[in-house]
């Protein structure tokens, strides 16, 4: 086995953190801060290049279980551990965003939101966010696994969460694994039911995104609400 350069100590990933900033780092530099080590052969930059390739990217690293990194080459019970934290962390502070701010004049952190919580998933899930009368997030609630549809989604269980949380209004979310970024005839059907529901209420339904593992459609964005 060839033995590794040795990298000068100002070219070192936490020295160019602490000289320039995080964003002159490279992505698997700044994985190989978290990481610390890397493994025989494979220095900590190189392992976090391996495992982005591995995981199709930075998003799907940051998605992945436990048990998928656990049986990753190069990562323990301890990388383990702080890669699902930091992905854990980054989900929360995009959900503080929201709960402080307002949803409305932030819909890229909503569509970030929502990616982050459903863009890695292999089956269709729906999420939908309640909003309190300022239109902040009060919490999200995952309602279905599996094909969308009105049976798989039903309207009365949104309406009495609604209820529960005191929500104001609520954003649907639901992901397609395939890639399709257009919504389905199921799609439009169940965003005219669930809106008709919950105007009962006085709730409003303000969106539903759809999202794919690279983009998110906004169907309010599309005109598609009405």
């Amino acid at each position: 086995m060839k033995n590794q350069a040795i990298v000068p100590l100002h070219e070192r990933p936490r020295e160019r953190l602490l000289a320039h900033g995080p964003s002159a780092l490279t992505s698997p530099e700044l994985l190989a801060i978290i990481l610390r080590t890397g493994i025989p052969g494979c220095d900590a930059v190189a392992l976090g290049h391996a495992l982005m390739q591995q995981f199709n990217g930075l998003r799907g690293l940051l998605s992945a279980d436990a048990g998928s990194l656990m049986r990753t080459r190069g990562l323990g019970k301890a990388k383990t551990c702080e890669l699902l934290a930091v992905s854990e962390l980054a989900r929360r502070s995009l959900g503080e965003t929201l709960a402080n701010g307002h949803c409305l004049d932030q819909p890229g952190k909503v569509k970030q939101f929502c990616a982050a919580h459903l863009a890695h998933l292999k089956v269709e899930h729906c999420m939908a966010l309640f909003l309190d009368s300022q239109h902040r997030l009060i919490c999200h609630e995952t309602l279905s696994r599996g094909t969308l549809s009105q049976a798989s989604v039903y309207p009365r269980e949104v309406v009495k969460a609604a209820l529960a949380h005191h929500a104001a209004a609520v954003i649907l979310s639901h992901n397609h694994p395939s890639g399709v970024r257009d919504p389905s005839h199921a799609d439009l059907a169940l965003t005219r039911h669930l809106r008709n529901a919950l105007q009962l209420i006085d709730v409003r339904l303000l969106d539903h995104m759809i999202v794919t593992p690279d983009t998110v459609t906004s169907l309010a964005e599309r005109g598609d609400m009405a």
